[in-house]
């Protein structure tokens, strides 16, 4: 086991603690699964940006499954293997922000048949992209963080299970991005109330892009077996 010096510790709860006091003076978008400035791709969710194709689809303001009577409906199917949709939706431009807070609902029937669930914020500033990719990594299970500068997924100590079918599952994820060390800092992980911090951090990408958006990817398995994710009360902050 990995252990981490508790001098880290220390100074990552007090980014936490900072982060969560200035909450109050957030920009916050709710309901953003209901939003229609949606758009997706497929394979240039796959690596390296050059997957195979996946058929996939979004629907909006589902009845059922819902929490509220409107929920989304996102499908993935197709017959190649391994193959991916993302979808992104951009909620501001010009932000200096640092601090970031992604929550959300997500329902599943069929969770055997996904390899992962992706959930992510983006901000592009100064010709940097900085990029929170957080991945449920259903057949190692373990949560995973995005390196940006390193194109990688890095695979951290916390347990990510595959979740219960036919019931709601609450997921919150907090990030900082450090003005001095111009770095992603991933700060916690929150699913159905058990919150476990990440203590990671890695460099941004080059990238002329000026806005932040939040983004959610399904990921199918070597048998790319159809299934489908409601997500519903999405709500992201920064500030």
């Amino acid at each position: 086991m990995h252990l981490v010096p508790a001098s880290k510790l220390q100074g990552f709860a007090l980014i936490t603690l900072l982060a969560l006091s200035a909450a109050a003076f957030a920009d916050t978008r709710t309901n953003l699964e209901q939003s229609p400035s949606w758009n997706s791709c497929t394979e240039c969710a796959g690596a390296f940006g050059a997957g195979s194709a996946a058929a996939h689809s979004m629907a909006r303001g589902v009845a059922s499954p819902s929490r509220d009577g409107a929920s989304a409906r996102f499908t993935l199917g197709g017959s190649n293997p391994y193959s991916n949709a993302y979808w992104w939706n951009s909620v501001a431009t010009g932000s200096q922000a640092t601090n970031f807070k992604y929550d959300v609902y997500f329902y599943m029937k069929n969770p055997g048949a996904s390899q992962a669930l992706e959930f992510e914020m983006n901000q592009g500033l100064n010709g940097r992209k900085y990029i929170f990719g957080v991945q449920c990594a259903f057949k190692s299970r373990v949560w995973r963080v995005y390196d940006a500068a390193g194109r990688r997924w890095v695979p951290t100590s916390i347990a990510c299970n595959v979740p219960a079918g036919y019931q709601w599952h609450h997921a919150v994820f907090e990030f900082h991005r450090s003005a001095s060390t111009a770095k992603s800092h991933f700060l916690s992980i929150s699913i159905d109330g058990k919150k476990s911090y990440v203590n990671r951090n890695y460099g941004p990408r080059a990238n002329p892009i000026k806005t932040i958006n939040v983004a959610f990817q399904m990921d199918g398995d070597r048998n790319q077996t159809d299934y489908q994710v409601w997500l519903d009360s999405m709500q992201v902050s920064w500030w």
